[in-house]
């Protein structure tokens, strides 16, 4: 069994973030997506592991490597474009061979195992086997529609969907599918389509089974969806202390500071993880936040936040809440007068003031 990552794609939802950095590699609670997918494969036994990459293939590959960290090969697939998820597995080909695979969206989380799911995949051998959840708004995934334990189709975004269970960024492959996805023609997106393959194989009477989840699952590709699964992971992480606090310091709940971290006059309000290095000097750190290595937060308040590494925030009048702040960031007040704002802002900036 091999496990394709696909990790490709522009995040264009989360822009201006993603125009210096590749979104599978936005931190959630303090580590990558990307790293919550090989974990997941590499708890479920595949040693084998491919990557798709597009535009950020080197953040990607200095991000990951060989995988020796986590005891596996890697091997990164290039894909010219953004071209659909059904092209990255058909130019994965030579990699794959005849293996079954896994296929794993790069910025997806589940908080269940997929052991079990590909046990049962490898023991009873379908053409294809999907996992699903259900959703308040399905015509924004792909959709299933079932007849027992077979699906019978699958809709891409449909406008009037014909059930709300939706296709969760996890799938099981043999190399029937290989075949499906060179019959196939692009969408009106122009891309090759997981799910008009997927509906090739039923079409062809093979058979594709699901497999309904029951813990959370986030597609990541939004700012409310990473601060959500960051509340999510959070909210499972027990306390550690391996950092300084100084005896004018309060530590509330659960939360974990890691080694060379400085908590200095604030109070750190958990869940909470405060990264290697990072220095709090008169501040307040709020439930739901994460704040990697070598930040610094002086004299200011933050709360259901992520804040990114080398980033200095200081002496703000106003707590931050609900952000997502990038890595190399400075965020200060400025009293010089007469009071002004000034701003270098990227495309698809949102900035809010009062």
């Amino acid at each position: 069994m091999k496990g394709l990552i696909l990790s490709g794609g522009k995040g264009t939802r989360l822009r201006p973030l993603t125009y210096t950095s590749a979104k599978q590699l936005v931190p959630v609670a303090n580590k990558p997506v990307l790293f919550y997918g090989i974990e997941a494969l590499v708890e479920a036994g595949i040693r084998s592991i491919g990557i798709v990459v597009g535009d950020t293939a080197d953040e990607i590959r200095a991000a990951v490597g060989d995988g020796s960290p986590w005891g596996i090969d890697v091997t990164y697939i290039e894909q010219d474009a953004p071209r659909g998820l059904a092209h990255a597995v058909l130019i994965s080909q030579d990699f794959i061979k005849d293996d079954p695979f896994v296929v794993y969206l790069g910025d997806n989380l589940l908080n269940k195992s997929i052991r079990p799911f590909v046990q049962q995949f490898v023991k009873e051998r379908p053409a294809a086997q999907i996992l699903l959840a259900h959703v308040p708004d399905p015509q924004m995934f792909g959709v299933a529609e079932l007849d027992g334990n077979r699906v019978t189709r699958l809709t891409e975004k449909p406008a009037k969907p014909k059930s709300d269970l939706a296709l969760v960024g996890v799938y099981m492959f043999g190399s029937e599918i290989f075949d499906s996805v060179q019959q196939i023609r692009p969408s009106f997106r122009n891309e090759l389509e997981i799910t008009d393959a997927i509906q090739h194989l039923i079409d062809k009477d093979l058979i594709v089974t699901p497999h309904i989840v029951d813990g959370w699952w986030k597609d990541t590709g939004k700012l409310e969806d990473i601060l959500e699964a960051n509340r999510l992971i959070l909210e499972m992480m027990e306390s550690r202390i391996d950092g300084e606090i100084d005896s004018d310091s309060r530590i509330e709940g659960n939360v974990i500071i890691e080694k060379g971290a400085q908590i200095k006059q604030s109070t750190v309000r958990g869940p909470a993880i405060i990264g290697a290095r990072t220095r709090i000097i008169s501040g307040y750190v709020g439930p739901f936040t994460s704040i990697m290595n070598d930040v610094e937060i002086t004299d200011s308040e933050i709360e259901h936040s992520i804040v990114m590494e080398h980033s200095v925030i200081s002496e703000l009048g106003n707590r931050i809440t609900d952000s997502l702040i990038g890595r190399n960031v400075r965020i200060y007040r400025q009293p010089v007068k007469p009071s002004a704002y000034r701003f270098m802002l990227g495309d698809n900036s949102e900035v809010g003031v009062r």
